[in-house]
């Protein structure tokens, strides 16, 4: 019996694992890609083919998981993004070293036709499609920005009748048959293949065949053999040569992606199915046709970061011009007051009562905004769900990566109690803090306990660990330090392994969160991880010591400290001047560019009332009742406007950013958030 069991078995586990393997379903949006992608199926089986009519139609299908994924343009990666689809770009198309994932936004025309981009009403006008980057959004985004386009906004006329009524006639792919902007289309002004002039080469082709005056495309459009016939519409007037297209550009915007649905199994099928194909060109068309399923420019995939999203992909400025031309501004008055961003419950409730005491009359100047950590705070301000907050050096940088800008410096000298502007920044040193009897130098430092205020904070981590890297130039600090505490990090890293939490003793959510819910968060949190055992050394500011030993908020005293640094023994606190990591800057609120002159405003009012020397003692800004350093840190004697057109380098400062730039040849130092902002340059300014 027993081998016909064995048999049986067998034969069971050849039928699972001949099982048909999972399929990634294509979506295609004309008769020529589904063709080539029914060859592509046939050269690497573990993909079917789904045909919809156009983008939206695919989106839809995708959502309903009836496809898996398309290649799409960044207006259709903001549509798909929308929370009706709620799809996100996984991966990124790769032009090669002339563009990488960013393509240009240019405006060509003929050779000696004569007329610059802002003699361009009355004529006649050839894109893309509608909602399409290239051909709609950046070019009449930059005509109504520079006011070549007269438009009052939605509640005067759809931004479409406005470029109707400028142009003499167009060829709109996906505007409405009936209006102008299909006056000039061949086939039914549909965002298809069925509609000749469609997409970048349709574009080109009406301007081309001499019907428009002007076609919106990309900067690869124009074919080599062309090129001398053609040329390039500048902002600032004049013209340029095709090749030119750097200098005279309408924008820089993000390249074609691949969009799914939100599931990290699927977007791993997506890439090792794409990776994986072998004996196909997946960036070749057969003609005449071109930028079948990827744009023939493609020289490469990319797989895109974790939690990459279409504001995150896009990036704020690309964001900016599609909110304007679709006018999504919150309906009625806008309020007065600033958003302030809170991490966690305390500084949530300590935000609250400030909101309170800002009441004047019926309007307050602070309006609070919670999330569960830094990096979502930023997202929030970056999307204006959230206009400011204050932090640390290391996620000013991190911010700055995104688009944000310094508004205002904490000071922490009381020299400088007036606050007044100066050009030198406020700054701190960060330290290493050791116990007196413990024997732990820098020199003897693996294979102790750590203690950091945040993975990514400036004093905490980004400053001693880019020391380390450059002593042992191993991005693996687990190797470096038996176990630690570091709020930020995955819980299951050695690094998260001393942290207490909230004190719960089940199902503990706060532990090794970067939020004050984490006793071991934070300078103080750092500091009291060293005092109660939980690590042999505590990444802190010169003044942790000094500050945590009042009798108040703890019970340590200054002689049971000692501060290391490299090449020195152990010295007294006191001596930080002598004895520390780096001088770094202080603190700083972070705000969106065009909201940095209304934040230094109200800030400036709220510390002439709430300040350390404020003239309204019912609530004060730099003190903490319920923890420390919340919204501010304690030790804050006033707020210093930065000056404006302080870039975030700028105000870091020439060895902050050296630093910071060593640390990150670890690429895992950097947060999710800051990958998703840097991954291309087209993003920032």
């Amino acid at each position: 019996m027993k081998p016909l069991l064995l048999v049986a078995l067998f034969g069971c586990l050849a039928t699972v694992f001949a099982a048909p393997a999972e399929t990634v379903k294509w979506c295609v949006i004309s008769e020529p890609e589904l063709q080539k992608c029914t060859e592509l199926a046939t050269a690497a089986s573990i993909f079917s083919c789904v045909k919809r009519e156009s983008p939206l139609d695919c989106i839809i299908a995708i959502k309903a998981g009836e496809a898996d994924a398309i290649t799409v343009d960044g207006g259709d990666v903001y549509t798909a993004g929308l929370n009706n689809y709620d799809l996100h770009p996984i991966i990124a198309e790769d032009y090669g070293a002339a563009s990488e994932t960013c393509y240009y936004a240019v405006a060509v025309v003929k050779k000696g036709t004569g007329f610059g981009i802002r003699d361009l009403r009355g004529k006649k006008s050839c894109h893309t499609g509608l909602g399409k980057s290239a051909g709609w959004n950046m070019p009449i985004g930059t005509l109504v920005a520079q006011d070549i386009i007269q438009w009052a906004g939605i509640e005067d006329r759809k931004v479409e009748e406005a470029v109707s009524s400028f142009f003499n006639a167009s060829c709109v792919p996906g505007a409405e048959r009936s209006s102008g902007l299909c006056k000039l289309c061949k086939g039914d002004c549909s965002k298809s293949q069925r509609e000749p002039y469609y997409d970048y080469n349709g574009a080109f082709q009406c301007l081309a065949d001499g019907v428009g005056d002007v076609a919106f495309v990309k900067h690869l459009t124009v074919p080599d053999s062309d090129k001398a016939n053609y040329e390039l519409l500048c902002k600032d007037n004049t013209r340029q040569s095709i090749d030119n297209y750097r200098l005279c550009n309408l924008a820089r915007v993000p390249a074609h992606a691949v969009i799914s649905r939100k599931d990290p199994q699927l977007t791993q099928l997506i890439w090792n199915s794409l990776s994986g194909v072998q004996n196909f060109n997946l960036f070749s068309s057969k003609p005449p046709y071109k930028n079948l399923m990827f744009k023939d420019s493609t020289q490469k995939l990319v797989k895109l970061p974790p939690n990459m999203d279409s504001f995150l992909y896009l990036g704020a400025q690309y964001m900016s011009i599609l909110r304007s031309l679709k006018k999504e501004q919150t309906p009625g008055v806008a309020s007065p007051a600033i958003k302030w961003c809170a991490v966690g419950h305390a500084e949530t409730a300590k935000c609250d009562t400030w909101s309170i005491n800002s009441l004047t009359g019926n309007s307050a100047s602070i309006e609070c905004q919670n999330a569960p950590t830094v990096d979502e705070c930023l997202k929030k301000i970056m999307r204006k769900e959230a206009d400011a907050m204050a932090v640390d050096g290391g996620q000013v940088y991190t911010a700055g990566k995104c688009g944000l800008v310094p508004a205002m410096v904490e000071q922490y000298d009381s020299g400088f109690i007036q606050c007044s502007f100066v050009s030198a920044a406020s700054s701190y040193y960060a330290v290493a803090v050791v116990k007196k009897s413990s024997g732990v130098t820098w020199a003897n430092l693996k294979g102790k306990r750590s203690c950091h205020t945040g993975f990514g904070r400036t004093a905490g981590w980004n400053i001693p660990m880019g020391l380390i890297y450059d002593q042992t130039k191993d991005c693996d600090f687990t190797k470096f330090f038996s176990s630690g505490c570091a709020p930020g990090l995955e819980p299951s890293s050695p690094l998260c392994r001393q942290c207490k939490g909230s004190g719960q003793t089940v199902g503990d959510e706060a532990k090794c969160k970067a939020s004050a819910n984490e006793q071991y968060y934070g300078y103080t949190g750092a500091l009291r991880c060293l005092a109660e055992d939980a690590g042999d050394v505590a990444f802190v500011k010169h003044t942790t010591v000094l500050e945590s030993s009042d009798g108040r908020k703890l019970f340590y005293t200054i002689n049971l400290y000692r501060l290391i640094c490299p090449g020195k023994d152990p010295v007294p606190v006191s001596e930080y001047q002598t004895c520390h990591l780096a001088s770094v800057p202080a603190h700083a609120v972070v705000t969106r560019p065009e909201s940095r002159s209304e934040v230094v405003r109200i800030l400036h009012d709220q510390q002439t009332k709430f300040g350390t020397s404020g003239s309204d003692p019912t609530f004060r800004l730099f003190q903490s009742e319920n923890g420390n350093n919340l919204l501010f840190k304690d030790s804050t004697k006033c707020l210093q406007e930065v000056a404006s057109g302080t870039s975030y380098s700028q105000f870091l400062g020439q060895e902050y950013m050296s630093a910071m730039s060593g640390l990150r040849q670890c690429t895992e130092t950097a947060s999710d958030l800051e990958k998703s902002c840097s991954f291309h340059s087209c993003q920032q300014d």
